[in-house]
């Protein structure tokens, strides 16, 4: 039997306003009203997740939307500041859906997924998936951008319930990968700090589908988009990190370059 997924943690609030649009929000109302100045640091990630009662990848995602519409920044990997001279407008409601929403959204969905796929799979779409991560593997090898063959595996898996309406629901959860300008722009940093798709991960899948095991195959799906959530929090915060040695490493350079004069 499959188990009914519970709610998204971390999607919607009251009068369906998603939860990193409200924490967004109000940081972007006491930002406006003085409670932090222009170029002053905020509270980390835990202080404002504790204090708006939220997850941290909630609080990450309303950070970087406030990023992307220019009201504060990352400095120095000491954490983040708002901006100098913030913006009139910083709403944040048209960036739509998250990368860590959405991914949450795709675990618990594509585990019912997996786990119906597992009773019905065909040795064709077993053999079609084998050729998937190898291209996966390639793909990963030349750094191609946009995971043609990481989609494709989740979307063979979706045929293989022989519902269309599982299809349906798994294509647009994948497109709204790339739709959406906030989900976007924080997988676009994900990638530049080397995520790409976990190939060991989808041959755990395989081998349950193979099992015909409803149970290993949904655990294994589960357990692998949980990867990616942990993998989207490392990327985003090292992202930071990255972006602070690389300053420090062209001020080397340059003091390198004046001593030696």
């Amino acid at each position: 039997m499959i188990r009914p997924s519970r709610p998204p943690s971390f999607t919607l609030q009251s009068g369906g306003r998603k939860l990193y649009q409200q924490a967004a929000a109000t940081i972007a109302a006491a930002i406006q009203r003085g409670d932090y100045r222009p170029g002053q640091r905020i509270p980390s990630e835990r202080e404002l997740a504790e204090e708006h009662k939220v997850s941290r990848p909630t609080i990450r995602e309303a950070l970087i939307a406030l990023e992307v519409t220019g009201l504060v920044r990352s400095r120095h990997g000491s954490g983040i500041y708002v901006v100098d001279n913030p913006p009139a407008d910083t709403s944040p409601t048209g960036l739509d859906i998250g990368a860590f929403e959405l991914t949450e959204a795709r675990r618990l969905f594509e585990g019912e997924t997996a786990a119906l796929a597992a009773l019905s799979i065909t040795d064709d779409e077993l053999a079609r998936l084998e050729t998937l991560i190898g291209d996966m593997e390639r793909e990963n090898q030349q750094n191609v951008v946009g995971e043609h063959a990481d989609r494709e595996f989740h979307l063979v898996l979706a045929r293989a319930t022989a519902n269309s309406a599982i299809v349906g629901v798994v294509e647009s959860l994948w497109d709204a990968r790339y739709s959406s300008p906030l989900c976007a722009h924080m997988l676009e940093r994900a990638r530049r700090a080397g995520v790409q798709p976990r190939t060991e991960e989808h041959l755990v899948i395989l081998a349950a589908l193979r099992e015909r095991d409803p149970a290993a195959a949904r655990s294994a799906m589960r357990d692998h988009l949980a990867r990616v959530i942990d993998g989207l929090l490392e990327a985003t915060e090292t992202d930071t990190i990255e972006r602070a040695r690389a300053e420090v490493e062209v001020k080397r350079s340059e003091l390198a370059r004046r001593v030696a004069v």
